[in-house]
This record gives structure tokens, C-alpha cells and sequence, in this order.
């Protein structure tokens, strides 16, 4: 049996741009994807800690060092600008697997790691 468990989360991190006019998704400043096991394509959980919004995208590259969590297209209609967001990936495993795997959680400080 498989199941889905946490993998990576970015807890805590605020919203530096809400960009309405692209095709969606939410990018992601790479140190932070790197600091939490993230990759580009991966689908990921945003949930809003200001207003309660919950929403599905996939992780798009943001520029290295630069803080940027920015919520594209349609999302950016569920968020604003300086709002605080807890960013999760799950994973399927195998149910023994999941007993003992460990998630990667990072708290960053202003949005870098």
C-alpha cells in the first residue's frame, strides 16, 4: 500500500508578489527550493495563513538570493502582497517507508535561508 505524506515544507514565508496576467503557478526564490528538497514542476500546497485560502499549483524557478514567493495567474487572486504562506509537497511512499521517513521543514527569517 502506498500513501501520501509530507515531503517538503516552507513554513512561514511571505508573499513579495502577486502577478495576475501569466499563466499560473507560484515561483519560488531557488535557495528556498533547494532548502526545502523542491524542484521546479513539483506540485505543491499553498495555504494562506492571512485568509484562510488553500490552492494547488506547481513550483516555477525564481531568481537565487531573492526572497521572491510569487503567486501567478489565477492565484493571485486567493493572495496579497505580504501575506504569510506555509508551502507543502507531499509524496507517495510505501506505507512501511513513510514510518520512518523525516520531511524537510524550513523556517526561513525574512524569506531566506
Amino acid at each position: 500500500m502506498q500513501i501520501e505524506v509530507l515531503k517538503s515544507k516552507l513554513h512561514c514565508v511571505r508573499v513579495t508578489e502577486a502577478n495576475l496576467n501569466y499563466m499560473g503557478s507560484i515561483t519560488i526564490d531557488e535557495d528556498l527550493m533547494d532548502a526545502a528538497n523542491m524542484i521546479r514542476g513539483e506540485k505543491v500546497e499553498v495555504v494562506d495563513n492571512n485568509n484562510g485560502e488553500r490552492l494547488e499549483t506547481y513550483i516555477i524557478a525564481g531568481e537565487r538570493g531573492s526572497g521572491c514567493i510569487c503567486l501567478n495567474g489565477a492565484a493571485a487572486r486567493k493572495v496579497q502582497v505580504g501575506d504569510v504562506v506555509i508551502i507543502i509537497s507531499y509524496a507517495l511512499m510505501d506505507f512501511e517507508e513513510a514510518k520512518s521517513f523525516r520531511p524537510t521543514v524550513v523556517f526561513p527569517v525574512d524569506n531566506r535561508v
